[in-house]
Parts: C-alpha cells; structure tokens; sequence
C-alpha cells in the first residue's frame, strides 16, 4: 500500500511511473481541495479532477487542466453575453455575506460565472454539474470523488484531503483589496500580484476525514508540487502532520537548489518566510524522511537523498523518477 499527496501537476505526473511499480489497487492519492471554487454554483476541484482526467485517460496534457478535445461553447457564449451587456471581465468574486451563504463546501470562494475566468469545456462543465447535484442530494465530497473515479474507470483510491471548506487565500501587499482565492490570483492575474501572505481559511475547524487519516498511516510520498498551496492546505489540518511524522514518507523536490521547475512555488514560498529552494522545502517538511533531488541539485540535507533527472515530462520521465522514490523508500 502507498499514498501519494496531490496538488497541482506535480504528483499526478508521477502516476504513471508509481502503477508501473505498485498495483493500482494498493495506491492513494489524497488531493488537495484548497483550490476548489464555485464558479455560477458549480463546484470545481481543480487538483482532483486533474487526477480524475489522468486517470481516465481524458486529460488534455498539453495543458494539464481539462479534458483533451474539450468543446467550449459554453464558456464562448458566456463571454458573448458579458461583451453584449458591457459587464465587466475577470474574476467576479461574490460579495462578502454570499461568501458563507448556500453550500458549506463553498465557502470563502464563491465565484459569479459573468465572463467565466476559468476555460471551463462542455464535457469538463458536466462533471461539475454532475458533483454539485450529488451534494446537494447529501453526498459527502468523499462520496461524490467516489462517484466520479467509478464513471471514468479510475482503478485507484482517490481521496479529498477534507469534506470541509478550506480555501487557500492570497493577501496582497495592497490589503484594501481583501484577500484574493489562489484561482483569481493564479489564473485570473497569472500570478502578476505582489503576495504578502497565505491563508487557509477553514483549516482551523476542517478535520481530515477517517479514510485520509488511514491512508496516511501507509508510506507516503509528495510528489513535486507546490509546498505552500498544493500541500500546505492538507498539512494545515488538525493530524495530518503528525500522522506523517508516524510514518515513512519521501518527496520530491520541485527545485533544482533555488531554480523552480513552474509554478508559482518560489515567490509564495518567499511570501510566507521560507528560502524559496530545495533547503527551503525541506525546512517546510521536517517529517519527510528521504528526498529525490535533480542530478543537478547539489543542496545538503541532513536525510537520506537519492538523485535522478527530476523533470517529468513523458511516461518513461514518470517511471525513472518513481524508480528513484522506491529506492529512497528503501533507504528510510
């Protein structure tokens, strides 16, 4: 058995290598649902469906997000009718008070769908209706990923790391703005924003759930993504940092020393008060036990480190760099 933490790219492009080596049946991926929002009462969960599409063999990999050969008429007509009525474009984030109105799940990230800001396509849009409505009938968020993994043949375990509302917010050095949610920030402003900091609304009173804490008690391992909004959500939760310090765990770096592969890893790590590098990652992950570095990466830890070309951009990159977190799991 072997859980793997996921958020963003980083982990899910380490699948390919971790069931050439680990019966499906035997491995997790625990997704990060900070980056969740609302978009016109949709509920879209970026890091899970990025999973979800991977898995099913729908995923357009060329942009990691949506599903390939996605039509977009929706989205076309919405910023037609917005263009008509002379509304205003980019991200439209509801008012204060609807921010905690309606769905619990929705919290602190409620988007109107005016000139929709994420490229959401038509049969991308059909999964989040179909999510939404298993909600509102009651189903948990747990439930619902369940669901959905079943419909698109996924033959792994995936999990959301809470049925709660977590939102990872951005606080600007310009605060008369109030925070943005990571998806304005990333998406909408392209990361073009000075940060000053970062929130995970909710996590104070967001529990893991009893099939993420049992996965936790299995090896883990983080793939390269983002320390601070990818894993950062999941590590904010009330056990999940102790269940890793009780267990074995290996990750990736998503540096080479202080170069970042993508994303926007360095500055938020700068951000929240962390050396934007490999050293920095590893201070930010006192529990891992071993970590695979680039060949390139000369950094010195003081745990196990097994070096490999780190960068994953086909399925035989995926398979050597898994190769690599086997043998460091091994070395634990």
């Amino acid at each position: 058995m072997l859980t793997l933490l996921a958020g963003g790219t980083g982990t899910p492009k380490l699948l390919a290598g971790a069931k050439a080596r680990v019966d499906p049946a035997a491995l997790t991926v625990v997704g990060n649902t900070g980056d969740d929002i609302e978009l016109g009462g949709l509920l879209v969960c970026p890091d899970l469906d990025t999973v979800l599409f991977h898995e099913g063999g729908v995923l357009d990999t060329d942009r990691w997000w949506g599903i390939d050969g996605d039509t977009h008429e929706t989205n076309e007509e919405l910023h037609q009718l917005a263009d008509a009525a002379d509304l205003d474009d980019g991200p439209r984030y509801l008012p204060d008070d609807r921010q905690t109105a309606g769905r619990e799940l929705a919290r602190w990230r409620r988007f109107s769908a005016v000139a929709e800001f994420l490229t959401i396509g038509d049969r991308d849009r059909a999964i989040h209706l179909t999510r939404t409505s298993l909600l509102d009938e009651g189903h948990s968020l747990t439930e619902t990923t369940a669901v959905l993994a079943d419909a698109l043949d996924v033959d792994l375990t995936l999990l959301p790391m809470s049925d709660d509302p977590v939102a990872s917010l951005i606080h600007t050095d310009d605060g008369a703005a109030g925070p943005m949610h990571f998806q304005e920030y990333w998406v909408g402003h392209r990361g073009d924003v000075a940060v000053d900091d970062v929130e995970f609304r909710g996590a104070d009173d967001a529990e893991p759930t009893d099939e993420v804490l049992g996965a936790l008690e299995e090896p883990v391992v983080i793939g390269p993504s983002n320390p601070v909004t990818s894993i950062g959500p999941m590590l904010a939760l009330d056990g999940v940092e102790a269940a890793l310090d009780a267990t074995e765990v290996v990750a990736v770096s998503p540096f080479i020393e202080d170069r970042v592969f993508s994303g926007p890893a360095a500055d938020l790590m700068a951000a929240t008060g962390r050396e934007p590098s490999t050293q920095g990652v590893a201070n930010s992950y006192p529990f891992v036990d071993a970590f695979v570095l680039d060949n390139d990466d000369d950094t010195d830890l003081d745990r196990p480190v097994v070096r490999t070309d780190t960068e994953i951009n086909t399925a035989a990159d995926s398979k050597r760099v898994f190769a690599a977190v086997m043998e460091a799991l091994d070395r634990v």
